[in-house]
């Protein structure tokens, strides 16, 4: 069986902790080589089981026998090594959030479709089998007409030097976590934004948002609402309320934490039940992104839904900027 080869830009936790050892469970993929430009990328490689070795980023991408590349750069980084990546000749997936704004985004589509490469950012969680089976009970209307959606995502964030807090990498709540939530919500109702209003303040000392709350109003006439926060203790969870029920996903976005289990409470006005549903979401993601290398096909997730995200969380930046409802085109 074929395996798409794959080189890996960067020693960031999330890649040794969770998408490498990903890679190396999956069918159709291994990882080949590894780069980092800070000198731990032997060590990594070490621990992972990783052939190759870089000491630049440059000398991976020109690695003829590398054919795909991921990302899990910090967030400022993600434009200049994606586009690099694609006029290498490499198929690209790229850590959330793939870009800092939608004109990013943009140049980023272009350079990708210039020069022939697949693209796809990771938001893995999609991947888990809990949020079909919501859209399934969505369409047989069990919980009647959606309304309402809610969705949070928060955890403490104790380290003062962590990346998260610097304005200049791309730091902040609402592109670390609330990028989850705006994804949901759109993901989940399969409609657009069409006004957001959102609220928030720059911390004085790090000059990034902590806590973010924000209001959509859908293209479809659902009203949604999500928090993220550094601020306070774990929640990943959405709530669809419908004119008969709602659906509760406890554990949306990192259900791996919980031996990829995916929990969902059903409540209607005849019954409360529990949906237990398990789901390797990285391993998911990994096997659809070699699948779509391999067969020449585009992954289900686009760079097209990267961009529409990506105009969302601008709408959410300007309108804390002005304090103002901003309308989406």
């Amino acid at each position: 069986m074929s395996k798409v080869k794959w080189g890996i830009l960067s020693t960031a936790n999330i890649g040794q902790t969770q998408v490498i050892p990903a890679i190396t469970r999956s069918t159709l993929g291994e990882a080949i080589a590894i780069s980092s430009t800070s000198g731990k990328a032997q060590e990594a490689a070490d621990k992972l089981g990783i052939p190759k070795v870089y000491d630049s980023y440059e000398g991976l991408l020109g690695d003829e026998e590398i054919e795909a590349v991921y990302i899990p750069l910090p967030n400022h980084l993600h434009a200049k090594w994606v586009m690099e990546a694609a006029k290498a000749g490499k198929h690209v997936l790229v850590e959330k959030p793939a870009s800092l704004n939608a004109h990013e985004m943009k140049e980023m589509q272009e350079v990708c479709s210039r020069y022939g490469v697949l693209f796809m950012e990771a938001f893995m969680y999609q991947f888990h089998a809990q949020h079909k089976r919501v859209k399934d009970i969505l369409k047989t209307g069990e919980i009647g007409e959606v309304k309402y959606m809610y969705a949070s995502h928060s955890f403490l964030l104790e380290e003062e030097d962590n990346i998260r807090l610097s304005p200049e990498k791309g730091g902040g709540a609402l592109y670390d976590v609330g990028c989850y939530n705006i994804h949901a919500i759109r993901h989940i109702l399969q409609a657009e934004p069409a006004e957001v209003k959102a609220f928030s303040r720059l911390d004085s000392t790090y000059q990034v948002d902590m806590t973010t709350t924000g209001h959509l109003w859908m293209d479809n006439g659902v009203q949604a609402m999500f928090d993220c926060s550094f601020q306070m203790k774990t929640r990943d969870e959405y709530r669809v309320v419908g004119t008969k029920g709602e659906i509760i996903c406890q554990h949306a976005y990192r259900p791996d934490r919980k031996d990829h289990k995916g929990t969902l409470v059903i409540k209607t006005n005849e019954e409360t039940r529990k949906e237990i549903i398990s789901c390797d979401q990285y391993l998911m993601q990994v096997e659809h992104f070699a699948e779509c290398v391999l067969e020449g096909k585009q992954p289900q997730y686009t760079g097209n839904d990267t961009l529409q995200n990506m105009k969302a969380i601008d709408a959410c930046y300007e309108s804390i900027r002005t304090n103002r409802t901003v309308t989406l085109s």
